[in-house]
């Protein structure tokens, strides 16, 4: 589902997305020429939940990584968005809104023969754009209220948001345990998949310890083949790896399988 692999119409995408627009209300949508009353809307989502969805999609600081804070997707005003792109490029879309429209855009071939080298931020996105700019017009728009249940938590050097109760808290290790640093990213059997919007040489792989220590070593094979890791930020490439992490004597701490997929098979 996440990589595109089930069918679904522009009509049903872009309803669903109003629905985050609408803080997890819906209602019919309506094809229609004339101003008409907006039929019932009926809570399906819960609006915290909701609003941490939103607040992702609208992140252009974490989006600024792979495409640069002027992009596709950038508005003048808020919104959240996001783009996608189904497998052999069959189609590329771009699905967002800001706080009064919604708008879908799909791009591809009607026959389903796939596209060369256009994917969901350079296909649908840019039509995206220049639709959302053109409604919106000169208007400046805020992020919506934070719901009561919605908390920040600091994770790291961050503030991230939990649906209240659900907020990170630090997990404090026994003596023995804090000796012993453990693989914390990959997880043991994680996929990894390569994002065919993201050019490969701006992908990478963060791998952490928990707890971090100085002196930690990471090995990385490929086929019984050392692959070169650069402070711990590799550049991913598809195929099947063994990930172990060494202290400074050399001894293996931990260690995991994981798979990246996309791309060409090493």
């Amino acid at each position: 589902l996440a990589l595109g692999g089930a069918d679904v119409s522009l009509w049903e995408l872009t309803q669903a997305y109003r629905t985050l627009a609408n803080q997890g209300r819906q209602n019919p949508l309506q094809m229609r020429l004339v101003a008409a009353p907006a039929l019932q809307a009926s809570p399906v989502l819960d609006p915290g939940a909701v609003y941490i969805v939103n607040d992702i999609l609208a992140d252009r600081a974490a989006r600024s990584l792979s495409f640069g804070l002027e992009n596709a997707l950038a508005t003048r005003f808020w919104s959240a968005a996001k783009t996608g792109t189904s497998k052999d490029m069959r189609d590329n879309w771009c699905i967002g809104f800001s706080r009064r429209y919604t708008v879908g855009v799909w791009v591809g071939n009607f026959d389903g023969t796939p596209m060369r080298d256009v994917s969901g931020v350079t296909g649908a996105a840019p039509i995206w754009l220049a639709v959302m700019n053109y409604l919106n017009g000169d208007g400046v728009e805020t992020a919506p209220p934070m719901p009561g249940n919605v908390v920040r938590s600091k994770v790291g050097l961050h503030n991230e948001l939990f649906l209240a109760g659900t907020e990170h808290g630090a997990t404090k290790l026994k003596p023995a345990q804090a000796q012993q640093p453990r693989i914390a990213y990959p997880r043991d059997g994680e996929v990894l998949s390569l994002d065919p919007d993201i050019p490969s040489a701006n992908q990478r792989v963060i791998f952490t310890a928990e707890p971090a220590g100085k002196n930690l070593q990471w090995r990385l094979l490929n086929k019984n083949i050392p692959q070169p890791i650069a402070n711990g930020r590799w550049q991913p490439q598809a195929g099947r790896y063994r990930l172990a992490l060494a202290n400074g004597r050399g001894d293996v701490l931990d260690e995991v399988g994981f798979e990246v997929r996309g791309g060409r098979q090493n």
